[in-house]
């Protein structure tokens, strides 16, 4: 492998992306979608039919806006396909990623209970398709139904503890053990000594989201290149030996 300045080469933007448009209301097509989100998992036909008129469904381009810092939102967005990012923009014009949402996500959920400006802004990063459900439905439903208000409480605090990381990543670890945290993180469920992670975001992206700058986190990469912890062809990071990169500290 070329031990040089290491450039990793990522998914390209899509060359056509869907012209974003509202899709009409069709009860049974979004009750299909409602049903396969773990969120509304649990929720009978009569919850499911209180949710149905204040939900639509989205198709967002690649790039576009979906809400911007500051705006005021009448309720969540669920990720059907795709991906989206959650950032803050930065006085330098830059932006700092807090998180990216994957098929199965919701986000904007605090919109549900404050009527307060959103605290970020969201943009698809792939071509994508979304659910907006109404705050009004979503509180018909938490009224009937304890279960899906724990479930509420469970996403929010999920999203105030992925938060909580990172800023214990931002203030104690240096750029390699960043890197060597987010590799660690994507181990496969079994555990395995040697793994595979395809990177789905940009390097600007994804650098954002460790708070470096996207020549330090290539740094950083060819730095575990080089004490043999990892091998990078194109936009797949193989992970030579889960154990020793988990106990590398750089």
């Amino acid at each position: 492998m070329n031990q040089g300045f290491l450039e990793i080469s990522l998914p390209s933007d899509d060359p056509n992306p869907a012209k974003p448009h509202m899709t009409p209301f069709t009860p049974n097509t979004i009750r299909e979608n409602l049903q396969r989100l773990p969120l509304f998992s649990g929720l009978n036909a009569d919850e499911i039919a209180l949710l149905l008129p204040g939900v639509r469904e989205y198709k967002a381009a690649a790039h576009e806006m979906l809400f911007q810092k500051g705006d005021i939102l009448r309720g969540i967005h669920m990720l059907l396909t795709g991906q989206a990012k959650l950032f803050l923009p930065t006085a330098q014009g830059t932006e700092k990623v807090i998180a990216m949402v994957n098929p199965g996500s919701a986000f904007g959920e605090a919109v549900v209970f404050l009527d307060k400006p959103v605290p970020v802004s969201a943009q698809a990063t792939q071509n994508s398709e979304l659910l907006i459900v109404h705050k009004d439905a979503l509180l018909a439903v938490v009224d009937r139904n304890p279960l899906f208000a724990r479930k509420m409480l469970a996403s929010i605090s999920m999203r105030l503890h992925e938060l909580m990381a990172d800023m214990e990543t931002c203030t104690l670890m240096n750029s390699v053990q960043r890197v060597v945290c987010y590799l660690s993180h994507q181990t496969p469920e079994q555990n395995p000594a040697a793994y595979e992670v395809k990177l789905d975001s940009s390097k600007q992206t994804l650098a954002s989201r460790l708070n470096l700058a996207p020549e330090t986190f290539s740094r950083a990469l060819h730095h575990l290149v080089t004490a043999g912890l990892i091998e990078v062809q194109g936009r797949t990071i193989r992970v030579k030996d889960a154990l020793r990169l988990k106990q590398f500290q750089g």
